[in-house]
């Protein structure tokens, strides 16, 4: 990692991450007291994937930090579409559970799009079904997707300037790129940037990144963002977390972002590192969700 100007400040997601579970964890040990419902979030994992189970595995470990009750339910991949539906719909009744994940990638025989859609969006505390998306694009009470609820929550701890400032979002995923862009251009702060969103078929990318105040990236290719498609002083938010072949790691991969993060940090005035940046927020929005959902400050009644 090269060294960084005196003017580059790294923003640290872990840092946040911790200080805000501190404060969830303050707030359920005062519902406990005054003989309140503990947050109770459950989470379905299918199949063997790796990287899901370490994700999973950290969502749970989460819980527990903070007092949340936590519940894991694991399929082998070859589960039914129809058995999982049914598992949801089961959750989605149960009074108990306040926030409900499905861990993704899911097996292609399963449609994202059912299982999405399927779960309540009162317990939808990933922000992935609809009406949470409709709901945050008109402004009103919702359970924002975790990603880029986090990075919103790094801009405004941080005190970074977001009104009038140029944003480019590289990337536009449902789960982050999309609702990031809708974020940073509300009338809110963090907020009120104007908003150019780019994405694989954008045509001289740099073009546009190098007019960027800032910039949030989640491609999921590494070191896209080379040095000289940044200007001095720029924010830079990487998503990106990629595992690439690393012999001289012990787990024989590393964990690169979108940024070329060596030749691109010391122009910067603020960037997030891969990983300890962006990730950790990822987990600390999702638990503030389910608070949320366990206080029913985000929907008072079910649909």
């Amino acid at each position: 990692m090269s060294e960084l100007k005196m003017t580059t400040q790294l923003i640290d997601g872990k840092k946040v991450s911790h200080e805000i579970k501190q404060e969830i964890a303050v707030a359920v040990e005062n519902i406990k007291n005054n003989g309140g419902k503990i947050p109770h979030l459950a989470a379905i994992l299918v199949g063997d994937d790796g990287a899901s189970h370490t994700y999973v595995g950290g969502k749970v470990k989460s819980c527990e930090e903070v007092g949340f009750r936590s519940t894991l339910i694991t399929y082998e991949s070859s589960v039914s579409e129809e058995t999982l539906l049914a598992k949801i719909e089961e959750i989605n009744n149960d009074p108990e559970v306040d926030g409900l994940i499905v861990q993704l990638p899911l097996p292609k025989h399963i449609s994202v799009e059912k299982v999405t859609e399927r779960i309540r969006p009162e317990k939808d505390v990933d922000g992935f079904h609809p009406v949470n998306i409709g709901r945050m694009n008109k402004g009103l009470p919702a359970h924002i997707s975790a990603t880029p609820n986090g990075i919103m929550m790094l801009l405004k701890r941080y005190g970074i300037d977001t009104k009038g400032k140029h944003c480019v979002v590289v990337g536009r995923s449902n789960i982050v790129g999309s609702p990031m862009s809708i974020l940073m251009a509300r009338d809110s702060e963090p907020g009120n940037a104007t908003v150019t969103l780019c994405h694989k078929n954008t045509v001289n990318l740099a073009s546009y990144t190098l007019q960027a105040d800032i910039i949030i990236v989640a491609v999921g290719i590494p070191g896209l963002i080379k040095a000289d498609m940044v200007k001095e002083g720029a924010v830079i938010i990487d998503v990106g977390t990629t595992r690439v072949p690393d012999a001289s790691k012990k787990a024989g991969y590393a964990i690169k972002g979108d940024v070329d993060f060596d030749a691109v940090a010391p122009k910067c005035s603020y960037i997030t590192p891969v990983p300890g940046g962006v990730g950790p927020m990822t987990i600390a929005s999702l638990l503030l969700n389910t608070l949320a959902s366990a206080k029913g400050d985000v929907y008072q009644s079910r649909y």
